[in-house]
């Protein structure tokens, strides 16, 4: 996010109560959870409170990774693959650097997202407030 969001940034994090804000290059800042158990905490909220856009898709499919790194797949090769094949569909897919790098991964399927009722007013107005990702490096 634009560094004039600091605030905006700081009351989710306050909000959660976890987490850290970091500098992003000139004038982008962002906000990290790294822990896993911390991380809980971020899933939880939006099970409760889901989101109606194609961030749900990446919402499931960062979700799915979550589980893997919970269960200790993460830590075989099998699992890594599978990590890679969702990040393969998730956001932008997978870098350049990713991509020469393991040129045979396949995708998997993203989910589909059904629904599209608004179940709290409010979230129009998160959604002028800021964009939000879900990422894996």
């Amino acid at each position: 996010m634009h560094q004039k969001d600091l605030a905006l940034l700081e009351q989710i994090k306050s909000f959660f109560g976890v987490g850290s804000i970091h500098k992003q290059g000139l004038l982008s800042i962002q906000y990290h959870v790294t822990s896993v158990k911390d991380l809980s905490i971020i899933i939880m909220h939006f099970d409760k409170y889901t989101l109606i856009t194609q961030k749900q898709t990446d919402y499931l499919l960062f979700k799915q990774v979550l589980n893997l790194i919970n269960r200790k797949e993460h830590l075989t090769i099998e699992g890594l693959q599978k990590i890679k094949a969702i990040k393969a569909s998730m956001n932008l897919g997978l870098s350049k650097e990713l991509k020469v790098a393991f040129p045979d991964t396949i995708p998997v399927q993203r989910p589909l997202v059904d629904n599209k009722e608004i179940m709290d007013p409010n979230w129009v107005s998160g959604l002028t407030l800021g964009e939000g990702c879900l990422w894996l490096t």
